[in-house]
C-alpha cells in the first residue's frame, strides 16, 4: 500500500435503497471533495449539497461528511458522500472520484488502514467483519464487545505479566553465580503456573466466542430408520428432510442451520450406517463418515423401541439420543425410564414426532461444547486466536519444565519470549504480511 494513495468504494450493499454511501480515504480527499462538492465541508458537520461531474452538472444531491486526519476511522482524511441508493447513481459518484485521482479500494482496505495507522488493533478489525456477518443477537453482542477492545485488553494484561516475568528471569541470568538460587527463591515457577492457569480460563472463553461466531457443527448419525431425519426436522422446526418408513432414504449429507439460545448450529443429517451392497448408499455412508470426522459434536440416534438400545448402554463419544419414546407402551416406558435413572442406559430420551425431550436435548448440546455459558461477557473470537493461545500455553509449560528439571533459566527466558510473540500475533503487534492479507481480503470492499 502506498501512503500517497487515496482509495474509494461504495460502502453500502449492492441494489436499490433509500441511501447509498461512497467512502473515500487518503491524502487526496480534500482535492476530490472540491472537485465533487465545490468546496471542502467543515469537519464533522453534515452538509446538504450537490454532487457534480466535471462539467458542473449535478449527478445527485445528498449529505457530505468530512473527517480530517487523524480523527477518523482510518486515521487519514475521510469523506463520505451519502446520496440516493441507486446502482447507477452510486457508480456515477464512484467514477467521478476515480477521475479525480482516487483508486478503487481493495476488500477490507479501509479497516486495514485503520489497523496500520494504529486506530484499531487486529482483534478489533476482525470484530468489525464479525459484527457485519453476525447471524444472531448473541454473536452481534460478542462482536461488539471485541470491537470495544475487551478481548484485546485481556491479551495485553497477559503480555504485561509475561514481560514482567521476562525482566525478572533475564535479570537473574545476568548473575550466573546466583542464577539458580535467585530463580528458585523467587518462586518464579509458581508465577508461570499462575499465568498458565489464567490462560486456561481465557482459552475456554475464546473457544466459546469462536462458537458464537462460527457455530457448532453437529452430525446426526445412527442406524437406518432410527429417526435421524425426523430429529433434524424437529430441531429445525421445518420439513427439511424427507421422512419415510423405508430404510436408507437419506443418501447424501443434508445440512441445515438453526439457532439455540442465540448460538448458531450447523446440523448435518447423514445416511444410516449399515452393511449394504447399494453403490449409492455406500457413497452416502462414506460421506456420513466424513461428516462425523468434521463435527464438533455427534448425535447418535437410537430407536428406543428396539434391541439397538443395548448397543448404547456404555457411554461413547457424542450424545446418545434415545428416539421414539412415544411408541413405548406403558410397561415399556416405565422400564425404560427406570433403566435411565439407574444409569444402565446412557442418553437423552426424546420423541422427534411429538417434541418430547427436545428442550433437554438442546440444553445437553450446548453444555456438551461449553456454549451454555457463551453469552454475556463473551467476545467474538476466531480459530487463529485459539491456536495462538495454545502456543502460548505450550511455551510457558515448556519453559517451566526446563527451569524445574534442568535449572535452565536461559531456556525459560526463550520460551517466555516466544509466548510473548504469540500473544502479539493476536492483536497484530507481530503479524506476518501474508496473514494480514488473508484476514482483510475476507472483508467487504467498502469496509
Amino acid at each position: 500500500m502506498s501512503d500517497s494513495d487515496t482509495i474509494c468504494a461504495i460502502a453500502t450493499p449492492p441494489g436499490t435503497g433509500g441511501i447509498g454511501i461512497v467512502r473515500l480515504s487518503g491524502p487526496g480527499v480534500p482535492e476530490v471533495a472540491e472537485g465533487i462538492l465545490g468546496s471542502l465541508p467543515a469537519p464533522r458537520h453534515a452538509k446538504l449539497t450537490d454532487f457534480v461531474n466535471a462539467d458542473g452538472k449535478t449527478l445527485d444531491s445528498g449529505i457530505a461528511l468530512y473527517f480530517p486526519k487523524p480523527s477518523s476511522f482510518t486515521g487519514e482524511h475521510v469523506l463520505e458522500l451519502q446520496g440516493h441508493g441507486g446502482v447507477v447513481v452510486l457508480n456515477l459518484l464512484l467514477q467521478r472520484a476515480l477521475e479525480l485521482g482516487a483508486r478503487m479500494a481493495r476488500p477490507g482496505e479501509f479497516s486495514e488502514r485503520a489497523f496500520l495507522n494504529g486506530r484499531i488493533d487486529l482483534v478489533q478489525a476482525e470484530a468489525i467483519a464479525d459484527l457485519i456477518e453476525s447471524g444472531t443477537e448473541a454473536a452481534a453482542r460478542a462482536a461488539q464487545r471485541s470491537l470495544e477492545g475487551r478481548f484485546s485488553t485481556e491479551i495485553r494484561a497477559f503480555q504485561k505479566a509475561i514481560t514482567e516475568l521476562r525482566v525478572f528471569v533475564e535479570s537473574a541470568i545476568d548473575f550466573p553465580d546466583e542464577e539458580i538460587d535467585f530463580l528458585s527463591e523467587s518462586d518464579v515457577t509458581e508465577q508461570v503456573l499462575s499465568v498458565i492457569n489464567q490462560l486456561e480460563n481465557l482459552l475456554v472463553r475464546t473457544q466459546q466466542g469462536r462458537l458464537l461466531r462460527d457455530g457448532i457443527v453437529i452430525a446426526i448419525t445412527g442406524r437406518p430408520n432410527a429417526g435421524k431425519s425426523s430429529l433434524l426436522n424437529a430441531l429445525a422446526e421445518s420439513d427439511v428432510a424427507i421422512v419415510t418408513d423405508i430404510p436408507g432414504t437419506t443418501r447424501d449429507v443434508l445440512r441445515e442451520q438453526i439457532h439455540i439460545d442465540g448460538v448458531p448450529l450447523h446440523v448435518m443429517d447423514t445416511a444410516g450406517i449399515r452393511d449394504t451392497e447399494d453403490p449409492i448408499e455406500i457413497e452416502g455412508i462414506r460421506r456420513a463418515r466424513g461428516a462425523l470426522a468434521s463435527a464438533d459434536i455427534i448425535l447418535n440416534v437410537i430407536d428406543a423401541t428396539t434391541s439397538d438400545i443395548e448397543l448404547y448402554k456404555d457411554k461413547n463419544s457424542g450424545i446418545h439420543v434415545l428416539n421414539k419414546i412415544d411408541l413405548l407402551d406403558k410397561t415399556g416406558r416405565v422400564e425404560f425410564e427406570n433403566a435411565c435413572k439407574r444409569g444402565e442406559i446412557s442418553g437423552v430420551p426424546v420423541s422427534a414426532k411429538t417434541g418430547e425431550g427436545l428442550e433437554s436435548l438442546k440444553s445437553t448440546i450446548l453444555m456438551g461444547v461449553g456454549a451454555g455459558q457463551a453469552q454475556e461477557g463473551s467476545f467474538s473470537a476466531r480459530q487463529r486466536h485459539i491456536d495462538a493461545l495454545r502456543r502460548v500455553q505450550n511455551h510457558l509449560r515448556e519453559g517451566r519444565s526446563q527451569l524445574i528439571d534442568n535449572q535452565a533459566g536461559e531456556l525459560l527466558a526463550e520460551e517466555l519470549r516466544l509466548a510473548q510473540k504469540a500473544l502479539g500475533e493476536i492483536t497484530g503487534e507481530v503479524t506476518p504480511d501474508d496473514l494480514l492479507g488473508e484476514i482483510f481480503s475476507s472483508f467487504c470492499i467498502g469496509k
